[in-house]
């Protein structure tokens, strides 16, 4: 858009160059949890770049396609997810939970990572799941809240079997779906 140009509100929107990056990548990845929660994958594309209050070309030069946005939403999810098991009260209870809140916005990402796990792009993020799980792991087998039989193979499943299942339900049977499965979880993972 030059840089004369006015927006929707007659206001004229001014064109703050490379320093705008990151700000505009914050807002097309909120934007995007919105759209894509709201609307699915089959959400056009530019709708993003319009809630976000920016431009297609900005969208394209941050995210060229679906998955490269779905990873950068991933990526800040795994960011929230280390920040909270990084606290030494933490649980493999807190983690599930928090797993299952970011599950229930981020069910049509959840599909596209699971059908694109093979591109490069997506390889770090189960990486970084593994970490994030064997540490806590470790804090609970120590403190004896979770069963010695509990590895974080099980962990990781359980976590892949949920995010599954909710982004495969209609939206208003997830939490009741999420619910069943955090005592399910737990039933499985206490210490025998």
């Amino acid at each position: 858009m030059p840089e004369n140009a006015k927006n929707l509100s007659g206001t004229r929107k001014v064109n703050r160059g490379p320093s705008a990056g990151p700000e505009n990548r914050r807002a097309l990845i909120a934007a995007a949890r919105e759209v894509f929660a709201a609307d699915g994958l089959q959400a056009p594309f530019n709708a993003v770049a319009k809630k976000a209050g920016v431009g297609q070309g900005s969208l394209y030069r941050h995210f060229p396609d679906r998955i490269a946005l779905a990873v950068a939403v991933f990526d800040e999810n795994l960011d929230q997810l280390e920040a909270a098991v990084a606290a030494p009260d933490a649980t493999l209870n807190d983690l599930l939970d928090d797993v299952i809140e970011q599950a229930l916005v981020s069910t049509a990402f959840i599909d596209l990572i699971w059908t694109n796990v093979n591109d490069e792009r997506v390889a770090h993020i189960g990486a970084r799941l593994n970490a994030l799980v064997e540490k806590l792991l470790a804090r609970e087998h120590a403190a004896g809240r979770i069963g010695e039989h509990v590895e974080t193979a099980d962990v990781l499943l359980a976590i892949s079997m949920l995010a599954d299942v909710l982004a495969r339900s209609e939206a208003d049977e997830r939490h009741a779906m999420a619910e069943r499965a955090r005592t399910m979880f737990r039933n499985a993972f206490a210490p025998r």
